[in-house]
C-alpha cells in the first residue's frame, strides 16, 4: 500500500467525512495538499485545490505556496503542522470559509484578520476602496487634507476604513456597525495595522440610531461610504452553503427590493455630509435606476452623479453628492 493510501486508511473517519489526524505517518506539504485536495473535492467543497493549497501554505507560515521553497514542499510535516493541517481542513469540511478557517485573510495591500459570523469582504469592495481613492486623488485634490473625514457604515472587519486611512495618510474616519462582532473585529483590525489613533468605532445601527447619528455627525462627513446589505430577501436562498451557515444574515439581506439600508443611507447623508460631500456605494445591479429614481422623487438634497461598473461589467457602485 502506497503512502497516500496508507495515510487515508488511518485517517479517514465514516462520520460526515470527519478526518482525523494521521498516526505514525510522515506526509510532505505536497502530499498533504494533494490528498486533501481530492477529499474536498469528493465531498463537494467549492475550490479543493485552492482551499487546500490555502491552508497548508498558512500553517507553513506562508501566504502562497508559491511563497515556500519548492524543495521544502517535499520535506516531512512536523507533527505540530500534521496536526494543525488536520484541524483546519477538517473546519473547511464543514462548509466553512477558508477566509474563517486560517482567520485572515487581504484585502488590497492590507491583510485583514477574519472572524465569524463577520461579514467576508468580496473583491468587489476593492473596487468600491480604489473609486473612492481616485476621486480623492482629483475632486478633493485642493482640499485641506487633515479637515477631510470619512463616514463609513456597515464596517464589518474594517476593509473599507482601514484601506482608506492606510492609502491617505491625513484622512480620518468613522466606522459604524450594527454588529457587536463585528465593531470588536474592526478595532482589532485597526490596532493591528497601528491605525486606531485616526479611526473612531461605533456599535450603531443607522435605522434605529438614525438621530444619534446626525447629532455626532451633522454636516461633518466629507465622504461617506458603504456596502450595505443589498440582496433581496428573495435571493438569500440561493447563495452558497458557506455564506448562509457561517456568514451574519443581517449584513447581506437588505429587505425586500434590497433598499432598506440603502434608503436609510440616503435619506440621512445631505444632513450628515459637508457641501459638495459625496457619497459612494456599493449596491446590487438592479439598484442603480431604483437608487436614481429614489433621489429624484424625494428630494432628498442629494445629485445622483454616476454608475461605475465592477469586472464583471455589471453595474455596481452609485456616487452621490450633496446638492
Amino acid at each position: 500500500m502506497t503512502n497516500k493510501k496508507a495515510l487515508f486508511t488511518l485517517s479517514c473517519r465514516a462520520v460526515g467525512g470527519a478526518v482525523g489526524p494521521p498516526v505514525d505517518c510522515s506526509v510532505t506539504a505536497e502530499q498533504a495538499v494533494s490528498l486533501w485536495a481530492r477529499h474536498f473535492q469528493q465531498h463537494g467543497i467549492s475550490e479543493p485545490l485552492l482551499s487546500s493549497q490555502y491552508i497548508i501554505a498558512h500553517v507553513l507560515g506562508k501566504k502562497t505556496l508559491n511563497c515556500v521553497e519548492r524543495s521544502h514542499l517535499r520535506d516531512s510535516l512536523t507533527d505540530q503542522q500534521r496536526e494543525n493541517v488536520w484541524k483546519l481542513c477538517t473546519k473547511r469540511l464543514t462548509r466553512m470559509p477558508l477566509q474563517y478557517v486560517i482567520e485572515e485573510w487581504d484585502f488590497r495591500d492590507l491583510t485583514l484578520k477574519m472572524r465569524p459570523p463577520v461579514f467576508i469582504p468580496r473583491p468587489e469592495t476593492e473596487e468600491l476602496v480604489s473609486l473612492v481613492l481616485e476621486d480623492l486623488q482629483t475632486e478633493w485634490r485642493g482640499r485641506t487634507w487633515p479637515a477631510l473625514k470619512c463616514l463609513e457604515v456597515g464596517c464589518g472587519t474594517g476593509a473599507i476604513s482601514l484601506s482608506l486611512l492606510h492609502s491617505v495618510p491625513q484622512l480620518k474616519a468613522i466606522a459604524l456597525d450594527q454588529s457587536q462582532e463585528a465593531v470588536f473585529l474592526t478595532k482589532e483590525n485597526s490596532r493591528r495595522l497601528g491605525l486606531q489613533g485616526r479611526l473612531e468605532v461605533h456599535h450603531l445601527d443607522i435605522i434605529k440610531d438614525a438621530d444619534l447619528m446626525v447629532r455626532d455627525c451633522s454636516a461633518a462627513v466629507d465622504v461617506l461610504v458603504s456596502n450595505p446589505p443589498y440582496l433581496f430577501t428573495e435571493d438569500m436562498e440561493s447563495l452558497q452553503e458557506e455564506i448562509v451557515r457561517f456568514e451574519d444574515h443581517s449584513a447581506l439581506d437588505g429587505g425586500s427590493d434590497g433598499m432598506r439600508v440603502i434608503s436609510q443611507i440616503l435619506t440621512l447623508a445631505p444632513k450628515l455630509l459637508t457641501k459638495d460631500g459625496r457619497v459612494y456605494l456599493e449596491v446590487d445591479p438592479r439598484h442603480p435606476a431604483l437608487l436614481k429614481h429614489l433621489v429624484e422623487q424625494r428630494k432628498l438634497g442629494l445629485q445622483y452623479l454616476e454608475t461605475r461598473y465592477d469586472f464583471t461589467n455589471r453595474p455596481r457602485f452609485c456616487i452621490l453628492q450633496r446638492r
